[in-house]
């Protein structure tokens, strides 16, 4: 069996227009939610092998928030270009690649490709995967490339306005 969480990145800041789409930090309401649902996370006893990002800014700062509050590396972060504005077949050709040594991993990227995913996955449906909401589905296989036809098993769907 394998873990996936599904991460969308958390709010980001518009205060500076000239600032490209690629470039855009987190706001100050990313700033704080980040960190809330990455201790969410970890006080539901989630364990992450490995965590995985688009490029984009706001992506990488959601991952770094998550590292940080499972005790990871920073400098553990795989960055994937692949991963920004992805559509699902790029989230599935990064997971099927997984090292099948990997149980449990977080991927973070964007809308409308991380829903647009997560509504293929198991009969669970979101109309839209808000910012920094976590899915957490199972694959019921030891192999990553069984990604496409194996089972899964959804898990649970948090986010931050979720109680």
């Amino acid at each position: 069996m394998k873990t996936i969480f599904l991460v969308r990145h958390a709010k980001s800041s518009w205060g500076d227009l000239t600032v490209s789409d690629f470039d855009r930090p987190l706001s100050d309401r990313g700033q704080r939610n980040a960190p809330e649902m990455a201790q969410r996370l970890t006080l539901r006893g989630a364990k992450i092998d490995q965590f995985i990002s688009s490029t984009a800014k706001r992506a990488v700062q959601t991952a770094l928030h998550f590292m940080k509050a499972f005790e990871r590396n920073p400098e553990e972060i795989v960055l994937r270009n692949d991963m920004y504005h992805a559509m699902p077949e790029v989230y599935y050709e990064v997971m099927a690649g997984l090292d099948d040594q990997l149980n449990a991993v977080a991927l973070f990227g964007h809308n409308p490709g991380i829903s647009l995913l997560v509504n293929e996955l198991t009969d669970v449906r979101l109309d839209d995967m808000p910012t920094c909401g976590v899915f957490a589905f199972e694959l019921e296989s030891t192999h990553w490339k069984n990604i496409r036809s194996a089972r899964k098993n959804f898990l649970f769907f948090d986010a931050p306005k979720t109680v």
